[in-house]
């Protein structure tokens, strides 16, 4: 899989767990990255990213987002967040991203500082809650990918859709 891709689909996977310390409204999230960079260098959006790649590897990257519960969007990418996740800080992307692990280093009413590290990267993270149906959240990071370090940063803006999550199953746990 390309490289941006898989910062960008990493990302994005990311950005529901790291969005918990306000309360959020239960039903179904849509999650638009605004700005993704890797080495400094701006990268199209996830939908033109995945559009990118060969029809395996696309395939093979939603079908582990399907996993997750999250699934492609026109706008980026939709997942479910259920009335008893809203209520407690286990969002579905936090338990299932193998080796995966989050810390929040501070937290406000409106904002949380995060790190967060994987096997393959490591990061620190800002969410700033605007209200209970909306968030944006910026990453910068380090991650490898063919053996080099790579600096990665993504911006993004969460929003509450529905209190339906029109048949979107929610993350495995």
């Amino acid at each position: 899989m390309k490289l941006h891709v898989v910062f960008a689909t990493a990302a994005a996977l990311c950005l529901p767990a790291l969005a918990q310390a306000q309360q959020l409204e239960p039903g179904l999230w849509e999650i638009k990255s605004t700005a993704l960079q890797v080495n400094g260098q701006q990268l199209p959006d996830l939908q033109l990213l995945m559009g990118s790649l060969p029809p395996e590897q696309r395939k093979m990257a939603e079908q582990a987002m399907a996993k997750q519960g999250v699934a492609m969007s026109g706008n980026g990418v939709r997942m479910c967040i259920t009335p008893q996740q809203a209520q407690t800080d286990s969002f579905p992307t936090q338990t299932t991203q193998a080796g995966c692990s989050q810390q929040i280093t501070q937290r406000t009413p409106q904002m949380m500082k995060f790190n967060v590290s994987c096997p393959q990267g490591k990061g620190q993270g800002q969410t700033t809650f605007l209200s209970s149906r909306e968030f944006a959240t910026t990453i910068n990071g380090t991650f490898l990918m063919g053996g080099q370090n790579q600096q990665g940063r993504s911006e993004s803006q969460g929003r509450w859709l529905a209190a339906d999550c029109g048949g979107l199953p929610t993350g495995q746990r």
